[in-house]
Parts: C-alpha cells; sequence; structure tokens
C-alpha cells in the first residue's frame, strides 16, 4: 500500500533530529572517503596543470601575484590566495595541507546542499539525497586530487545558493557575498549573480520596489566583492581587470581552424591535442608577441569570436557540441578508461532524468528557488562559447543536487507575500485543496525551521 505523500511528509518529519544529523554525517564521511579514494594513491603529486602553486609560491614569498617575476590577471585570485598560508607554513608537507583543504570543502559542500534543501522545505530524506549526488559526483570526486578551482569553486556556490534560500532580508547581500568571492575564484560565477539578480527582480517576493531593490542589492554586493582585484589590475596594467585576462585564450583555443578541422569536422569523440595543436599554441603567442595581459586577452578574444562571423555554421555546430561535453554523461573515451567511463555513465543518467522532471516543476521557477536553474542556464551559456569539457560543471554540482532531490516529490511549492515562505496548506473541511493528493510544503517548512 502506497503512503500518500502528506502522511510520508509527517512520517519523515517525526524522525529525531539526531538520527537526521547522523545520516548526514554519514554522507560527509561518504564524501571524504571517496575523495581520500582518489587522492591517496597519487599522494605527494601535486598536479598543477594551471600554476596555481606558483603563484600561492609567489604570493607566500612576498613576491605578489606574479609568474616569473611578472605580475599577472591571467588566473583568478582567491584559490591561490587560499593556498598561500599552506605553501608557507607546511614547506614540504604541503601536499598534506593540500588534501586537507580539499577533504574540508567538499565535506563543507555537502553540509551546505543539504542546507539548501532544508531551506527549500525539502524532508530530511530529499536533504540526504541532495548531499549525497554531492559527496558522490564523480567530476567532484576527480577534481579533489588536482590543485585546481573546481573544488573551492563548487563550495562556493553551494554556498551561494544556502544563502539566498534563507529568505531573510540579508539573503541578497550574502548570496552576493557568495557570488563575488565565487567570482574571484572562477570568473564563470559572475554571469550566475547576473541572471539572479535579474531573476530576483522579476519572480521575488514583495512588490516591485522591494523586487528591484534585492536584485541591486545581490548584484552590487558581487561587484564591490571585486573591486580590490580591479584596482589592483588597474594600477599594474593601466585598466581595470575585473575576472582574468584567461578569457580570450579560452575562447579562441575552442573557436579557430585548427580545432575546428580536428575536433569538429574530425572523427567522433576525438580529444585535441598533437603537433597540429602545439602549432596553433605557437600561433597565438606570435599574435600576442609585444602586447600586455589585457590586450592580448582582447585580441584572442577577437580571433575566437571572428569564427562566429567568418563561419557561422561552424560555430553554431561547434557550439552545440560544447554544449554536449559540458552535459555529457561520460568523459572521453580516448581519456579515460572503459570503467571509469561506465561508472560515471551510469551515476550520471538517472540524475539528468531527475534533472529534467525537477526543470520542468513551476515552483521551482520562484524565489527562492530559481537560483539553482539560473545557475545550470548561466554557465551552459558560458560553455556554449569558451572551451569545455566535463569538469566545466563542477561548480554547479549543488545546483542540479537541490533540482533533482526536488524533483521526486509531487506536487508543487506556492508562495505568499513578501517573505519567499512556502504557503500553507488550508486546514478544515471548508477549505478544499486543488491539489489533495499532492505534497504539502509546509508541513517540512514547519518541522525543519
Amino acid at each position: 500500500m502506497n503512503t500518500p505523500p502528506i502522511q510520508e511528509a509527517r512520517t519523515h518529519a517525526a524522525v529525531p533530529a539526531g538520527r537526521r544529523t547522523g545520516g548526514l554525517a554519514l554522507v560527509v564521511a561518504v564524501a571524504v572517503l571517496l575523495r581520500l579514494a582518489v587522492i591517496v594513491p597519487g599522494f605527494g603529486r601535486l598536479e598543477d596543470p594551471d600554476n596555481y602553486l606558483v603563484l600561492a609560491r609567489a604570493l607566500a614569498e612576498g613576491r605578489g601575484f606574479a609568474i616569473a617575476g611578472h605580475p599577472t590577471a591571467y588566473r583568478p585570485p582567491l584559490y591561490p590566495l587560499v593556498l598561500a598560508p599552506l605553501v608557507k607554513s607546511l614547506g614540504a608537507r604541503l601536499a598534506w595541507g593540500v588534501a586537507g583543504l580539499h577533504l574540508l570543502l567538499g565535506a563543507g559542500t555537502v553540509l551546505l546542499t543539504a542546507r539548501t534543501g532544508r531551506r527549500w522545505g525539502l524532508p530530511p530524506g530529499r536533504c540526504l539525497l541532495a548531499a549525497a549526488v554531492v559527496a558522490c559526483d564523480p567530476v567532484l570526486v576527480a577534481q579533489g586530487r588536482v590543485v585546481m578551482t573546481e573544488t573551492l569553486a563548487a563550495f562556493l556556490m553551494a554556498g551561494a545558493l544556502a544563502a539566498l534560500a534563507d529568505g531573510t532580508t540579508g539573503a541578497a547581500l550574502r548570496g552576493g557575498l557568495w557570488l563575488g568571492l565565487g567570482t574571484l575564484c572562477r570568473p564563470s560565477a559572475l554571469p550566475v549573480a547576473g541572471l539572479v539578480a535579474v531573476a530576483a527582480g522579476l519572480v521575488g517576493p514583495g512588490d516591485r520596489r522591494g523586487r528591484l531593490g534585492r536584485a541591486a542589492v545581490l548584484i552590487c554586493v558581487t561587484l564591490v566583492t571585486l573591486v580590490p582585484w580591479a584596482w589592483r589590475n588597474a594600477r599594474l596594467f593601466g585598466e581595470p581587470v575585473w575576472t582574468t585576462t584567461h578569457g580570450g585564450y579560452t575562447i579562441a583555443l575552442a573557436n579557430n581552424p585548427v580545432y575546428y578541422a580536428e575536433i569538429l569536422n574530425g572523427p567522433p569523440g576525438a580529444v585535441w591535442s598533437g603537433p597540429n595543436q602545439r602549432n596553433w599554441f605557437e600561433g597565438a603567442r606570435r599574435a600576442t608577441r609585444g602586447l600586455n595581459e589585457p590586450e592580448a586577452d582582447r585580441r584572442l578574444r577577437a580571433l575566437g569570436l571572428g569564427m562566429a562571423f567568418a563561419r557561422p555554421r561552424d560555430f553554431a555546430r561547434a557550439t552545440l557540441a560544447r554544449l554536449g561535453r559540458f552535459w555529457g554523461v561520460a568523459p572521453a573515451a580516448s581519456v579515460y578508461p572503459f570503467a571509469t567511463r561506465v561508472g560515471t555513465a551510469l551515476w550520471t543518467v538517472p540524475l539528468w532524468f531527475g534533472l529534467g522532471m525537477g526543470l520542468t516543476r513551476r515552483g521551482l521557477w520562484r524565489w527562492p528557488f530559481i537560483s539553482a536553474p539560473m545557475a545550470l542556464i548561466a554557465l551552459s551559456a558560458v560553455h556554449c562559447i569558451y572551451w569545455t569539457d566535463l569538469r566545466m560543471r563542477a561548480p554547479i554540482v549543488p545546483a542540479f543536487a537541490v533540482i533533482v532531490s526536488s524533483a521526486t516529490i509531487a506536487g508543487a511549492a506556492r508562495f505568499r507575500g513578501a517573505s519567499g515562505t512556502l504557503e500553507k496548506a488550508p486546514k478544515g473541511p471548508e477549505k478544499k485543496s486543488k491539489n489533495p493528493k499532492g505534497f504539502c510544503w509546509s508541513n517540512f517548512r514547519e518541522t525543519l525551521g
């Protein structure tokens, strides 16, 4: 016999707080163990493909944010700033510090995702499901072993979602701060902040003035967080750089004649590498020789976007291909072993079904829930143009985790007033619900607090 949704809600609500806390602690433990499983085999070998440790060492030694003695804005500053104290204090034991940092960030991302679920009004089991998706996601787990920004970026995105779901007057301020820090970690968080602010202004609770005020606070706090970085860059380069000088390179890397020939028009599943790629790198260096970083960034951006005008059909095909890689169910066959690809696909396919179901729920497109799909849309749009692969979606794993978890619940959320709280189910026989068999969100809001 099936349990009615409302009765099921009350059953979940009756679960003692200690048992719910124990379940979340178990999920956190699983997250840590999975990340240890990928860190331990190569422990001591710090993979630093993007020179974040180089930047952290320069900061730790008092040489500033620089590579080879030259100040740079090529990479975002937050992750090297976080690493710098570890570099300075741990020395030869740095691998322990990086591993510990990534384990703490992974555990924190799980906890913040669970908090978002609670603030959304999800029952304890669904909060644990969202936390488990983050704990076990193959992309997030794999990134725990390398010195790259994805682990920190996912933590900051989870914090932003939890802050925005708070429903209090300070939610926009705290959400903007988290998104500002996220932008200093990975610049793709800035379009997320922009779309979330638009959503706050259009569909948030309250009158028009209140909605616009909330949107203004969110985007202003995000931008204010970036001011010290932009000011530093203006002093060094003669113009403010709000994010990085790396964007033009990543656009050109994904939109050039060699890439189109070898990948877009090449065999299925091809990965760009080899002498032609190295020749393109050398050509990009020649094209930017003698330019400072902002000028080189603009030159490469113009070359990449120029492909949209010179070869619009190929650019459109490349855009669809990039979107397919971003949301792919398995990594490239030429890079990863068969077992890894199968395991990733078996994990991802059911989640994509859940994600599709969640995105069709009308209640998801109201404030503050809409912040999660806005994050998905913003990052997908960015990587329609820029270079992308599977790992680029790591920062939005917390967003689709809570969407998937909410998708398994029947019924839709209804809002009331300016507070952004969910409307309580009518009581008494004189007020019949339009959806008597639907899920009663208010029960969870009342019991979870």
